[in-house]
């Protein structure tokens, strides 16, 4: 990994008790200089509106940063979470590694 993109890979449950670890990693990756974030949520089981929470205030932090945010491999109960909340019109969702590293490459 280059220090252009930076990879964070929550595990779990994503709610109250790991948001704060999360809301770190997304702002050392800022402080760091990175120019893209992916949170890859292949290894994330459920998201409470907790970890909603904590991935709105990382949006706001990237998007003062102008670095680009991306989120992957979201399962459907997260995928609903976004949707009844309306966030998935905000975040760019990708299905997966492979459609990011297309999306980087175009």
């Amino acid at each position: 990994m280059n220090s252009v993109v930076q990879i964070i890979e929550p595990e779990g449950i994503l709610d109250g008790t790991k948001t704060a670890e999360f809301q770190q990693q997304v702002e050392q990756s800022v402080e760091s200089g990175v120019h893209t974030i992916l949170v890859d949520f292949q290894k994330v089981t459920f998201m409470d509106s907790s970890g909603l929470g904590a991935l709105v205030k990382a949006l706001k932090t990237v998007k003062a940063a102008d670095v680009q945010f991306y989120l992957c491999s979201i399962n459907e109960q997260i995928k609903m979470l976004f949707e009844l909340t309306s966030m998935d019109e905000y975040f760019t969702i990708l299905s997966d590694r492979e459609e990011f590293k297309q999306k980087l490459n175009s």
